[in-house]
């Protein structure tokens, strides 16, 4: 029996099924640590023995479409939303018919399209993207509901609070789970959280209910009512279920850290066979369920041991950006632009936003202040009451941000979330790193995650060291990111309107001193192409690549030195930085023979280093002199006007640097 939603009762039909499927999981954990002993399953392995009954007791009660998401310890909870137990020992054994083609492993199986929003190998992570999950089902008017499970060691982390907080303020259909096992890893419950859950949940304004784990039936029951509730629009309930870890943190752990005196809990498989049999079920009818489900695991086990491994080709399919953005369908043709219109940098954001919620009804923005006050920068101000419902805003809360546009892309919706400043992407990076960016890699290419992060920095307005840094560096270096710093009024508009399109998470950066800056107006459902860089300027002395606001410092830094010296400059703005587009870069250089970079980051490790890297390696022989890069301090960002003007380059520095360049040309 694989399918959810038992039913009603607590019938004898009914009570037979629940402890098949506990068994099911009993065994397929039994087993798994057996394979594990012996080397056929590899990496980390957490089990669920001894948590059963909360596994299927919830997920009882829940529907085919009704949504889960899990934590590293999930094999239970998947096997009872009806994942296939064959797939899941391929995806153990990392064998290509595993659930997830062999790319998720124990920790990270999921299936999207049976509500498996996925187990997860950060503690709590799961929450914030449940978040999203029940935003998505209540914006298509469903009755569905999404179960969040977490440990009891989750409670203490910053990703437990505020999704928490913001399925309580908005009031959504979550049914948070908290196996209270006794154990965060190595350590008591009882010496890491000094308010019990109940206090918690008082605290949030939400329900709270405490159940025996161990006791399927009372799992059940208690399920039953609050699913009711939750379906009913009664908003988030929390279900503690008190259960016991039997095994250790993983597999492999010594587990000195237990009282071998303590007492155990009832164990939850051995209360339901007593109670079948005390209902009546003959002990040959209870035995025969065994026996069926010994027979389903070593027909899984086999099947999994001769499914062949991956092809290595799957990685770049599912896990590189250039690939994810040459697979993008063609951008629909944009009208002829008014050759005599003109709009600022922040009116052209705004009208990509704007055309994108008329042409999608997936689309949705969310964030601190955006949707009655607009935005930090204004941004936004209009749309709230031009889409209502559909601009969102939410507490100061980084991560539940981030993980409802997580969420929410996997249910299918086009979140566009917005980070005040790319400064605070340290207080949510786990969402955007480890979920955003990886869970389409880890699924298999099950799901897609087609979320759009909006944020901006800029150094020039005194904002500090907290308010200014250019960290593109950081996020291209996170395989499964799409990264974009538009510089031209066009961009703002076109590259929005790109990423938005994509299917695959995509963080636009966009400078706030380019907000006030004015061009020539796109023409609405203009697209700028993700991944091609562009010739802002021709030449053919030297090429000068450039990122963001630093386009226009080195178009002027080339100008004076045209004027002055007769240098031609080929200033190239980047626009995409990840997928970076170094055939453009290369073969500007393959003309000029000489490389400068010029940005507004810090120099060292950053964008600059890498196409150096790349000019040093396959442009070598066309190269007339060294690579040179133009960029920040490195230092943090200062506040002082005249320290914050000497940490930035500026056009006199890029003259300078091209004179030395060119000085032998």
């Amino acid at each position: 029996m694989t399918g959810t939603g038992t039913g009603t009762g607590t019938g004898t039909d009914v009570r037979l099924d629940r402890y098949r499927r506990m068994l099911r999981i009993r065994r397929f954990e039994e087993r798994t640590s057996a394979l594990y002993r012996e080397g056929a399953v590899p990496g980390f392995v957490h089990l669920s023995v001894g948590q059963e009954a909360v596994a299927v007791g919830v997920c009882s009660r829940l529907r085919a479409d009704d949504v889960i998401t899990s934590t590293h310890r999930g094999h239970g909870h998947v096997l009872a939303k009806g994942l296939d137990m064959t797939g899941m020992f391929a995806e153990l054994m990392g064998r290509a018919t595993g659930t997830c083609g062999g790319f998720g492993g124990s920790m990270h199986i999921a299936d999207p399209g049976r509500g498996i929003y996925g187990a997860n190998g950060i503690v709590g992570a799961g929450l914030p993207i449940a978040a999203g999950a029940a935003h998505a089902a209540r914006r298509a008017g469903s009755d569905r509901v999404v179960a969040a499970f977490f440990g009891d060691g989750a409670v203490a982390t910053g990703a437990f609070h505020e999704a928490v907080n913001l399925a309580a303020l908005w009031r959504l259909p979550i049914l948070f789970v908290c196996e209270n096992n006794g154990f965060s890893e190595f350590s008591r419950t009882g010496d890491q959280h000094p308010v019990p859950l109940s206090e918690r949940a008082r605290g949030y304004g939400i329900a709270h209910e405490r159940v025996d784990g161990n006791d399927v039936d009372a799992v059940d029951a208690a399920t039953a009512g609050l699913v009711a509730r939750l379906r009913g629009g009664a908003g988030p309930v929390l279900l503690e279920a008190v259960t016991e870890r039997v095994m250790g943190h993983y597999e492999g752990d010594p587990q000195r850290y237990r009282d071998p005196e303590a007492a155990r809990l009832p164990d939850p498989l051995d209360r339901a066979r007593a109670a079948l049999l005390a209902g009546g079920v003959a002990a040959a009818d209870v035995e025969a369920v065994g026996a069926e489900v010994d027979a389903e695991v070593e027909h899984a086990v086999k099947a999994a041991r001769e499914a062949p491994w991956p092809d290595p080709g799957r990685m770049a399919e599912l896990g590189d950006v250039r690939r994810v953005v040459a697979r993008a369908p063609a951008p629909p043709p944009a009208p002829p632009r008014d050759p005599d219109a003109a709009l600022r940098g922040s009116q052209a954001v705004r009208a990509a936003l704007d055309h994108a919620l008329a042409d999608d009804e997936r689309v949705f923005l969310a964030g601190i202040d955006v949707a009655a006050g607009g935005g930090v920068f204004g941004i936004t101000k209009g749309l709230h009451a031009k889409y209502p419902g559909r601009l969102l805003d939410t507490p100061i809360a980084e991560t539940a941000i981030m993980g409802l546009g997580v969420g929410a892309a996997m249910a299918g919706l086009r979140p566009v979330v917005e980070l005040m400043y790319l400064d605070f992407v340290g207080v949510c990076l786990d969402q955007l790193m480890n979920q955003a960016a990886k869970l389409g890699f880890m699924t298999g290419g099950a799901t897609e995650v087609g979320m759009v992060v909006r944020t901006q920095f800029g150094v020039g307005r005194s904002s500090g060291s907290q308010h200014s840094q250019s960290l593109e560096a950081l996020l291209a270096h996170i395989p499964g990111l799409v990264v974009l710093m538009p510089a031209t009024v066009e961009d703002m508009y076109g590259l929005l309107r790109s990423a938005i399109d994509l299917p695959a998470p995509v963080v636009v950066i966009e400078n706030r001193l380019l907000y006030a800056g004015s061009g020539p107006a796109p023409a609405p459902g203009h697209r700028t192409p993700i991944g091609r860089a562009a010739v802002a300027r021709p030449g053919d002395d030297i090429t000068v690549v450039t990122l963001s606001r630093a386009l226009h410092t080195a178009l002027e830094a080339a100008a004076i030195v045209e004027a002055e010296d007769g240098i031609s400059c080929e200033v190239i703005d980047l626009r995409t930085i990840a997928p970076l587009d170094t055939e453009t870069v290369l073969g500007s250089l393959r003309r000029t023979n000489r490389l400068l970079i010029v940005s507004e980051g810090a120099g060292d490790f950053g964008v600059g280093a890498e196409l150096a890297a790349r000019a040093v390696d396959e442009g070598f022989w066309t190269l007339d002199a060294p690579v040179r890069r133009l960029g920040g301090a490195p230092t943090p960002v200062p506040y002082s006007p005249p320290l914050e003007q000497a940490w930035l380059p500026g056009a006199g520095d890029v003259v300078a640097e091209i004179r030395n360049l060119c000085r032998d040309r």
